[in-house]
This record gives structure tokens, sequence and C-alpha cells, in this order.
């Protein structure tokens, strides 16, 4: 594809990595469509963020924000008397930056960023990863020019003639991986376990005793790859220490494309993010939504999968440790079956979804 000159994108999002690694990889597509092009993301003063940003040579600011659902009596009052000040915070950074065109990517810091840019009378386009979207999003896709999505709009949350299913962006070294993965159809597996950066210890808690409980015995062999998040690292990799299991654990893995590219197969929750990139890798799933995800998004995520044949989804009060440890047992020992889920995974990806992100802010612009 053909170069074109380099712009000024300006980026918003909220404070997760569900946010940032699309954000990351649109801004990414983006340098290489375009080089020479200038990126500024704003977002909230998680410290992770501005680290991660720079680490990939974007720079960054934030604004005063705070989320406005589910929020006591409080906390929203307090959200919505500092909403202007947001919103005249954001209209400094955007004349300062003068971008060419303005991409939210979800969270409540998106809405009064998105709101300014509008008001500015530059082109915006808005990204949502999840099967329902969020608050903020759901009020600017009444504003915006393009509202490109992840999943297809079952609930007709957004105006028709706006939308455009473009997938969710996955970062370059994942994408790259996808290229050279080799997926085992024996009986030798590695199960990756990720807990999610919400509701992790009940999931943790649930594969550990799965794995040194009831059905250690049938378990005993695989090897075991598990992300717990801080609080029980330690905890767990006692348990599994005590049971003799074979595992690596950590509360988060920096390289991930070195960790999926050891999986035969997972057991995670539904971030919209984590699923995308299982998609392109085409790795087997097995799905527990975080139950408490706000609208259960996450179970509406999983069950896009779920649909498709790529993953099993088990909602979280419903399922036993001996229940979970069956089915890794059935998935470690029908190497078929992990290969037809894998390929049925690979059908749901949209590995251009940079791409397409791009092309849009693009016409945005023209």
């Amino acid at each position: 594809m053909t170069p074109e000159k380099p712009i000024r994108l300006l980026l918003t999002g909220g404070g997760t990595g569900g946010h940032l690694f699309p954000a990351i990889a649109a801004a990414e597509a983006f340098c290489a469509r375009c080089p020479g092009t200038e990126v500024l993301f704003v977002g909230t003063r998680r410290k992770m963020d501005a680290e991660s940003l720079a680490a990939h040579g974007f720079a960054s600011c934030s604004v005063h924000c705070y989320g406005l659902k589910g929020k006591n009596i409080g906390d929203l009052c307090k959200a919505l008397a500092v909403l202007p000040f947001s919103f005249f915070e954001a209209v400094r950074h955007i004349y300062r930056f003068s971008p060419d065109v303005v991409l939210g990517v979800g969270g409540y810091v998106t809405g009064p960023v998105v709101a300014a840019a509008r008001f500015l009378g530059i082109p915006t386009l808005i990204h949502e990863q999840n099967a329902v979207p969020g608050l903020a999003n759901r009020k600017l896709g009444r504003i915006v020019q393009r509202i490109c999505l992840s999943l297809p709009d079952t609930g007709g949350y957004f105006p028709r003639e706006k939308v455009l299913l473009t997938g969710n962006p996955v970062r370059q070294k994942i994408l790259d991986l996808a290229r050279t993965k080799h997926h085992s159809s024996g009986n030798e597996c590695t199960v990756l376990v990720l807990g999610g950066s919400q509701g992790a210890h009940a999931l943790n808690m649930l594969v550990v005793e799965a794995f040194t409980g009831i059905g250690k015995e049938t378990l005993t062999g695989l090897k075991l790859i598990h992300q717990t998040g801080e609080k029980d690292e330690a905890a767990v990799r006692e348990r599994y220490r005590d049971a003799g299991i074979n595992a690596t654990v950590s509360a988060f893995f920096q390289d991930m494309p070195n960790i999926y590219g050891q999986a035969d197969f997972l057991i995670s929750r539904a971030g919209a993010t984590t699923l995308s990139e299982l998609a392109v890798l085409g790795l087997p799933s097995i799905l527990i939504p975080y139950p408490y995800a706000a609208d259960n998004h996450q179970e509406k995520n999983a069950r896009y999968y779920e649909s498709g044949g790529g993953a099993i989804l088990f909602q979280e009060d419903r399922l036993t440790a001996e229940l979970l440890s069956e089915t890794v047992h059935g998935l470690a020992e029908e190497g078929s079956r992990r290969e037809k889920m894998g390929l049925a995974m690979q059908k749901l990806a949209c590995p251009d979804a940079a791409g397409a992100i791009v092309e849009a802010c693009l016409q945005a612009i023209r």
C-alpha cells in the first residue's frame, strides 16, 4: 500500500490494558501507513499507561476525570462536578497538539476528550471493543462521524449508518507470532491461565483446586503457566509447589508473545483484547467471564466465540473445580478437538483490524 503523508493523531481511552493495547496497535498501524505520523495519547493518570506508551515511543498526557457508572451518590456528584474541568483540560490538550483526527478507544476519559474534539470541529471516531458498549461510547456514538466495532452490534446500541465492523486491533508482535506459531495436536500440552485484571482471585482458586485437588491425577503431566495478578502470586505458587505441579507462576508476564507461543490452550477471563489475540493466534479456550463486568459484557463477548466453535464457556457460579478438571483433561487428551477449535477461533479473527481503523480515520480526515 502506498504510504500517505504524515498526520497528527490524538488517541484517548480509559485506564486498562484492554483499552491501551488496541490503541497502541492502531497507532503503530498509522505510523506504518503514514510515516512521520505524530501520536499523542490522552488518558488517565495510571503510571503503567505512560510507561507502556513511552516504551513504544508515544507521548501521553492526562485529564482529571472519574467514572459515572455504578458509583454511589457522593462519587457520582464528584465525577459530575469535575466534568466541565475535564472538558476544558481536553480542549487545552487538543489546541496545543492540533490533531488531524481524534480516535477514542473507550473508557470514561474518552467522553470529555472526544466531545471537546467534536466541539472544535476535528474529525472524531470511536472504537468499541466489547459486545456491550460502555457508557461513554454509547453517548459519543450520537456525535462522532464513525463507530468502529470489534463485534457485531446485535443490541442496536449505535446508529447503523455510522457503524463499521473492523475487529479489535492486535499488537504487531502478536500478529508476527500468529504467522509462525505451530499448534500441537498431540497429548503433551501446555495450559495457559490468564486471570485478568479484575476478579482474578475466584478464577485462580478454581484452577488451583482443579490441578491440586480432585483432578490432580488426571492432569498430571500437563505443563501449566499461570498469570495470577499481584495478590495471589505467592499463594498460588506455594500450592502448586506443595502438590508437585509443573507450573510457571507470575503476577504478570511482560513478554506475552513468548507466553502465548508456548500455550496449546487457555483458561481465561473474556476481556475483548485477550479474545481478539486468542482468535488471531487460533488458541482454543475455556472462558470463564468475570461475572461483575459492566453490563455483563464479558459473558456476551465469550458467547460470540463459543457460538463460533472456538471456545468453551462456563459461568463462574456454575463451575466447580471437578467440572473444570474434566474439561481440561478432555481438551488435553483430544488433540483433534483442539485443532478444530483453533481453526474456528482463527475464522473469527480480524488480523487487519488496525488497518481498517486507520482507513476509516483517513476517510474522516479527507
